[in-house]
């Protein structure tokens, strides 16, 4: 399913050529039909002899409508360019011609209308070669010329089987399985309620799909689905499609606003973009300038931060990152349109190489301007590796999206890039074929890697008898999900690049030494515990004797035992308890406090912290006044 849009001068005949072709005249507004001219954006449908339908897109003509007819031409498959015969090539037909040149509209058919009005032969033949003068060196300079007349009907079978033949050599629209519906008309209908239209393009929509509106996120859910006014369970990529949504209310939707499914696009308020200015654009494109932003159905006010030059010229291409106002939702390859605000111009366009850069580029910076024009022009393996680069650690279904590829030079390109380990596998074991494994650049890892590297050095140079810096601890500084943080441990566990102890991370070879005064220190507190092992000194006593980093050094190598935070035992000491009351408890069926106490000849605070800790780890369990296993 395609959609058509047409271009072209003022009162040129786009309408009454649609109502002609379709049986439905797209001048729905009253004020246009008293005027007798295009405002706003209009529709038609058109059943071919193939069988296949193809939706037409009405646009205005006049100059001080060009902004709406943008919101129309940016989904559309091919153009008619309308050109009067008693008029011939007009200001608002090159201006036309130059959009549809700048958003690279390959297919397209040139469609001279009012041909009734040109009684001299002769002068049509003079006529067409003006036009092919007008649009040797565009985008349409091999398009077929055909003559007709809505008037007389004449020469509508010869443009509705060119516009056939056209539509057969050109492919369908790629389902990536991402639906996105540039939103061109909202409005609410009796009985239905909200109604929002737009062509679809990267996905399905099925009644009964959850969606957002984006930029406001608002959630809603599809209440009915029709393309070319028929009903339908799905809408599919390429067709005019207009939805019924339940849960939004119209006054919350404006034109611009893109429906998806939740959670697929991310509005950005920032884009890499490459920009080509018209030849005769009346002035160069500066840093810093304001510009109007035009892409699909929206438009934005943005700020122009020029890359790797000063200015760029008219007639000449550039890098910008453009800074908008207001959100929008784009996404990589789409074809956009800048004019200057005061007065009106259209100064050129491009394509946008990243929508969702990582932040406010440095202007000349070799790196970014090489990772660009990688973007434009690489390889399906340099685009899903720039990608990779972008998002750092991801799941492959992320990077695919992001690179807006379609699923077999995805599938090939990562296979490639993981061949030559130029992407690499962080959870071993996973299988590489899931969609939902985490993958890595190379470069991005061996920034990740020193990073981790250089924390853990840090701490073992601030804390040289601790055994290794704490993992919560790591993973807070690192800013990392727990899953990609587990993956980035595992890699570099088994790259022997780190020691995982559980509780700890340390470098490999890291040992925990004590000088001869702290040594003393260590064997003064021993002999304390080997004098008093059941009623042994307090936390506070030995943090006394030897300080809290020797005694955190103790405890993390597991000579002393924590049970309570005053009340510590000798690791010796504290397995022979444990044992003791495992037996005491498997002979008698179970023990209490007072016969712990005796047991070991210590007090009450002892073994209440004691089976008190026990109970915590899950060694025993309470029973009134008695401890037994717990099973």
């Amino acid at each position: 399913m395609r959609v058509i849009g047409t271009a072209g001068h003022v009162d040129h005949g786009k309408s009454t050529l649609i109502a002609a072709l379709t049986g439905t005249h797209p001048d729905r507004l009253k004020e246009e039909q008293a005027r007798e001219m295009t405002i706003e954006l209009g529709f038609g449908w058109l059943t071919l002899s193939s069988g296949e339908e193809i939706g037409i897109v009405d646009v205005p003509g006049h100059r001080d409508f060009i902004e709406n007819m943008l919101a129309g031409v940016g989904g559309i498959d091919a153009a008619l360019l309308i050109i009067a015969a008693d008029e011939g090539v007009m200001p608002q037909t090159k201006e036309h011609l130059a959009i549809l040149d700048l958003l690279e509209i390959q297919a397209g058919l040139i469609v001279l209308t009012k041909c009734d009005l040109a009684s001299d032969p002769g002068w049509l033949d003079l006529l067409e070669a003006d036009i092919r003068a007008t649009v040797k060196g565009a985008i349409l300079r091999d398009a077929p010329i055909v003559r007709v007349s809505a008037k007389t009907k004449t020469g509508l079978d010869d443009l509705i089987s060119n516009l056939q033949s056209l539509l057969e050599n050109k492919p369908v629209r790629p389902d990536l399985n991402r639906p996105r519906l540039p939103i061109d008309r909202v409005f609410s209908m009796s009985g239905f309620g909200t109604v929002v239209t737009g062509t679809l393009s990267d996905g399905q929509l099925t009644v009964g799909d959850e969606i957002e509106i984006l930029p406001s996120g608002i959630k809603g859910r599809v209440r009915g689905l029709q393309t070319h006014k028929q009903k339908e369970d799905t809408a599919i990529p390429g067709s005019r499609t207009a939805v019924n949504i339940s849960g939004v209310e119209a006054e919350s939707i404006r034109r611009g606003d893109v429906l998806a499914r939740p959670h697929q696009y991310q509005p950005a308020r920032r884009l890499d973009a490459r920009i080509r200015l018209l030849n005769d654009a009346t002035t160069s494109l500066k840093h810093n300038d304001e510009v109007k932003f035009f892409v699909g159905a929206s438009e934005a006010v943005a700020t122009v931060r020029l890359l790797g030059a000063e200015e760029v010229q008219p007639g000449s291409e550039g890098w910008v990152q453009l800074e908008l106002r207001e959100p929008i939702v784009a996404v990589r390859g789409d074809r956009y349109i800048l004019r200057r605000p005061s007065p009106g111009e259209t100064l050129g366009g491009g394509r946008v190489v990243d929508h969702q850069p990582k932040g406010r580029h440095k202007r000349f910076d070799e790196s970014i301007l090489k990772s660009l024009e990688s973007l434009a022009q690489g390889s399906p393996a340099d685009i899903l590796l720039e990608a990779a680069n972008a998002l750092g650690i991801a799941p492959i279904k992320e990077i695919i999206a992001r690179s807006r590829q379609e699923a077999t030079n995805a599938e090939t390109a990562l296979k490639e890039l993981l061949a030559t380990h130029s992407l690499i596998q962080l959870e071993e074991g996973a299988p590489v074929v899931s969609s939902d494994s985490l993958v890595v650049s190379q470069p991005h890892w061996q920034t990740m890697r020193s990073r981790v590297l250089q924390i853990i050095t840090e701490f073992h140079k601030v804390f040289p008898l601790r055994r290794g810096i704490p993992r919560e601890e790591l993973k807070s500084k690192l800013k990392l999900s727990p899953r990609v943080f587990n993956a980035v441990l595992a890699r570099l566990g088994a790259e022997r690049s780190i020691a995982d102890n559980a509780s700890t991370i340390s470098l490999p070879g890291h040992e925990v030494s004590f000088t001869s005064d702290e040594q003393a220190s260590i064997g003064k507190l021993k002999r304390k515990f080997e004098a008093n092992p059941f009623s042994p000194p307090s936390v506070k006593d030995c943090q006394s004797e030897v300080g809290e980093d020797i005694l955190n050094a103790l405890i993390e190598s597991g000579e002393l035992t924590p049970v309570s935070a005053d009340v510590i035992f000798h690791k010796s000491d504290y397995d022979s308890m444990k044992e003791k009351i495992k037996h005491i408890i498997e002979t008698r069926g179970k023990i209490s406090l007072a016969e712990v106490r005796d047991t070991f000849n210590t007090s009450r605070k002892y073994a209440q912290a004691l089976l008190e800790h026990f109970d915590a780890i899950g060694f025993t369990k309470r029973d009134g006044d008695f401890r037994k296993l717990r099973n």
